[in-house]
């Protein structure tokens, strides 16, 4: 099934015809390098994660009320692997009516990296160097503080974090570390 999954050209195409915002674009890059970063780590399949976090948000530009509804829909009818699609559902525990929890590695590591991502951003806004010179200790005290990205959903970052079995403190450093990736 896996021969399914398009390849990080053909995913970009996709990403860039449903998604036009810069912001988007950007952080479903950070997300799927994240991701990509712990398959590395847990030794699984690097190129699923990267696409499942790629394009976790296809649909949200488009269909903000129901993501990721027509996201999962489309997945199936392009029948992408089932771990992909159930990541990307349980991503979403707790808005729009979804309840799916996370059953997978997979599932665990999107949850955990996907607003954590947003923090990362912000930071860069304010500090502009690149992603492997920034400290750890910085985005733990970001973290802390309610109002730096007021938006970020820090229980959910927590949330994932525990799923997959990190602490929050290695979650950051190995955040540092993947995201060192991106130029």
């Amino acid at each position: 099934m896996e021969s399914n999954l398009p390849t990080k050209e053909q995913a970009k195409e996709l990403l860039y015809k449903h998604v036009t915002d810069e912001y988007q674009r950007l952080h479903a890059l950070m997300v799927g390098t994240a991701l990509e970063g712990y398959a590395r780590l847990f030794g699984e399949d690097e190129h699923l994660w990267f696409i499942t976090g790629y394009l976790h948000d296809l649909d949200f530009q488009e269909y903000p009320t129901i993501h990721p509804g027509e996201s999962m829909k489309w997945f199936a009818e392009w029948q992408y692997p089932q771990e992909l699609i159930h990541a990307v559902h349980a991503h979403a525990l707790g808005y729009n009516g979804y309840t799916q929890e996370p059953e997978t590695k997979l599932a665990s590591a999107l949850i955990a990296c996907d607003e954590i991502c947003g923090i990362f951003y912000a930071y860069r806004k304010l500090n502009p160097v690149p992603y492997n010179q920034i400290k750890q200790s910085s985005i733990l005290k970001r973290l802390k503080e309610k109002a730096f990205a007021p938006g970020i959903k820090r229980e959910d970052i927590q949330y994932g974090c525990q799923k997959l079995g990190v602490t929050i403190e290695d979650h950051v450093k190995n955040l540092i570390d993947f995201l060192g990736e991106i130029a």
